[in-house]
Parts: C-alpha cells; structure tokens; sequence
C-alpha cells in the first residue's frame, strides 16, 4: 500500500518515498481532515484578491511546516498547472466583460483574466493545503481518522481498497504489457494497434474483476461481514488545541477580508 497519499497520485511505489516527521505530523490526523476541509470551503467562496493570496501564503506555510520535498511538491503543483494554463487562456475570452485586447478578432475581457487568476490562486492554496494536510497521512490512517468523524463506512472502505489495489492493477498491467511485447508488438497509429489496446484494457478489466471477486471470497472466508473495525490510538492533545487557535483565527480573517 501506499505509504503516503501525497506520493501516491503519480506512483504505486509509495513505500520508497522519505518523509521527514514535522510538526503537522504530530497533530491528530482527524483535527488534520477538518481543518484542511474547512480551508478548502473558505478558499473555494472567497471572492476577493486579498483573501486568496492569504490563503495562497497560508498554503504554502502549511507545506513548510510539513516538510514535503520540494521537488516533489513542485512536480505536483506543475501538473496541475498544466492544465490550468488552458483554463487561463480561454477563460478571458469567453467571459462577457469590457475588452481588454484583441488577437486574430477575438475580444479578451479583463474580467476574464481576473476570473481565471482567482481560479489559479484557489486551486494553489487548496492543492498546497491538501498536500501538507493530509497528503502525509498514511492511507490507513485517514481511513481510521474518516471512520472517526463519523464518514459512511461504505466510502472508508471504498477509499481503502482503491488505494491499496492500484499498486495490483498496475502490476497486472505491466505484465500484460510485457507479454505484448515479447510477441514483438510495437505501438504505432493504425488500426491493429488500437484494437491490441483495447483487448488490453477489455482484458484489466476482466482480469479485475476477477482478482476483486476472489479477495471478497478470502475476506468472507476470514469472517468480514462489512464492518470497519477501528485499532487507533488518535488522542486530542495540547499540541492540537494550539495548533487549532493559531489556525482557526487566520480561517476568520480569511472569511472577513472577503467583506472589507
């Protein structure tokens, strides 16, 4: 399984990846899930330019405090941005507004653009939060912490199993594509190549299904009955109630500077 979810997006070799243990570590991780959720809520309906780049500073001190490498962080919030950038473009012409300039007889509003930089500001703030937040709890553990806080067990279990077969489908898949490849298949633009990859996804799927079908039958055998059985040690400390009084005032300050 994936030791850390903030290094799971991108690779199922998670237990690899070296985390330095910070202060946001030491807090509950169930404080952790609220706290970053609230921040989500505010960022995401604030309005105003002041507040987001707030949120934006207070995205990027929650990564700091955390610890999360560089490099790696970067290659996450660049991936975002690459799709962004489109969101960026498009959106000052698309938006009705006075006409700021002109390419090839296209208008492009300064509302637009002000629009699209909310957005980008927004989506940083958040991606950083998330990142620092909960991007370093170990899978089981924000299952535990979402079990806590009362979350259907059906999604607990839903999130827990996705995050720990992954790593199988994707190794399903490497085999199925070195198999390919021993019988000398090479991927090129014409049409025996399309429908070799859709025999391929066809055949993950199945093959999916199958492994999923055969762990339902090991699990029952064990006893599951679907319950999710909770083995925490997750305490509220002073640490947490400090780190909420710093945190907690900076959320409404960050909701009254939409209003000034």
């Amino acid at each position: 399984m994936p030791q850390f979810l903030e290094h799971s997006g991108t690779s199922w070799q998670g237990q690899n990846v070296k985390h330095t243990p910070s202060l946001i570590d030491r807090l509950d991780p169930r404080l952790r899930v609220v706290l970053v959720s609230v921040f989500a809520v505010v960022t995401v309906l604030s309005q105003s330019f002041m507040s987001l780049s707030m949120a934006a500073a207070m995205g990027l001190l929650l990564a700091l405090l955390a610890q999360l490498n560089i490099k790696r962080t970067l290659r996450r919030v660049l991936a975002m941005d690459m799709f962004m950038i489109f969101l960026i473009i498009l959106l000052p012409f698309t938006t009705p507004g006075e006409t700021w300039f002109e390419v090839a007889g296209l208008s492009a509003s300064k509302a637009g653009f002000l629009h699209a930089l909310m957005i980008l500001l927004k989506a940083h703030a958040v991606v950083l939060a998330l990142l620092a937040m909960v991007g370093t709890l170990s899978a089981t553990t924000l299952g535990h912490a979402l079990a806590r806080l009362r979350v259907p067990d059906k999604l607990v279990h839903l999130m827990l199993f996705t995050v720990r077969y992954l790593e199988v489908i994707g190794q399903e898949y490497k085999r199925m594509r070195r198999a390919m490849q021993a019988r000398a298949f090479v991927l090129r633009t014409n049409r025996h190549t399309w429908r070799a990859i859709g025999y391929l996804v066809g055949m993950l799927l199945v093959h999916s299904l199958e492994r999923s079908e055969r762990i339902m039958a090991a699990m029952k055998c064990r006893g599951y009955q679907g319950k999710f059985y909770l083995f925490d040690d997750m305490t509220f400390t002073r640490q947490d109630v400090t780190f909420s009084l710093l945190f907690v005032p900076c959320l409404g300050l960050l909701i009254g500077m939409n209003f000034l």
